[in-house]
């Protein structure tokens, strides 16, 4: 897989992923002069087009940075392709539209049934934009197959940790994060998007293309556990995920079945884990 072209926005260059705006400031006890100028920091949203063997897939509204990563990951997690040796190579190129990833894989080596067709684009915060059939809406999760043995307070430092690793948030409090921790809690790797499965899916691509084995760690998100993403974190092999706020039913009843353990943070800042 090659690198990112010259000129596409990398993984630390977070000052162009967003944008500077001057909005009317109101006095509500926090120092700032009614009616005065306020510069406020808003994240990119772009356009970025996956194809596989240069025909068009999907195309999701996502933040403009770790473009390979997550091309790799939204492969792995929606089971396009069984492991990151089976994409030949990644090609990111930018467009006056937008970035248009094209990934070269075996034609062989695509997961039957994976390239469905999608009749419309994924929006940053849905994962199921572009299904064009009921029968695609919710596909049963790969079963777990290691154990992973991880303590409540381990999943609570991990979350204590996350703000030390969103330098994106920290410039403009607009996006989420996901992190892949050790056993112990340690956030190893994270990544940040404006849509919370993209950040999932950058995170994936980050651990794989690290070398990592996905299920000697987990994942902490800022968001809600719906069901897509047990279907991702599943697909992987993670055998742990813990999110913010608590999980739908439905990623409740998935994550059971798959044997993924899920996590939440309890109104008394405690973590609960479901089994």
């Amino acid at each position: 897989m090659t690198a990112m072209p010259s000129g596409s926005i990398r993984p630390d260059d977070t000052a162009m992923c967003s944008i500077a705006v001057t909005g009317t400031g109101f006095s509500a006890g926090v120092g700032v002069e009614e009616g005065a100028d306020v510069e406020w920091q808003v994240p990119e949203e772009t356009a970025v087009a996956f194809e596989y063997n240069g025909r068009s897939h999907a195309v999701m509204m996502a933040t403009p940075a770790d473009l390979e990563d997550f091309a790799l990951g939204f492969s792995l997690a929606e089971e396009i392709v069984g492991t990151a040796a089976d994409i030949e190579n990644i090609a990111v190129r930018e467009t006056p539209l937008g970035f248009v990833v094209n990934l070269t894989v075996d034609p062989l080596r695509l997961l039957r049934g994976s390239l469905r067709s999608r009749s419309m684009e994924g929006r940053s915060g849905c994962g199921l934009c572009g299904v064009d059939s009921l029968v695609h809406a919710v596909r049963e999760p790969r079963k777990i197959e290691t154990a992973l043995e991880v303590e409540p307070a381990a999943v609570a430092a991990a979350f204590r940790a996350l703000p030390d690793h969103q330098p994106m948030n920290r410039a403009n409090r607009s996006v989420h994060a996901a992190a892949w921790c050790a056993p112990d809690g340690a956030i190893r790797l994270a990544r940040e998007d404006v849509g919370r499965h993209n950040a999932l899916d950058k995170l994936i691509g980050a651990v794989v293309r690290s070398g990592a084995d996905p299920a000697t760690g987990f994942v902490v998100m800022t968001s809600r556990c719906s069901f897509e993403l047990v279907q991702k974190t599943a697909a992987v092999g993670i055998p742990l995920l813990a999110t913010i706020s608590a999980p739908t039913a439905l990623a409740l009843e998935l994550a059971r079945n798959a044997n993924l353990t899920l996590g939440a943070l309890s109104r008394r800042d405690t973590v609960i884990l479901f089994r």
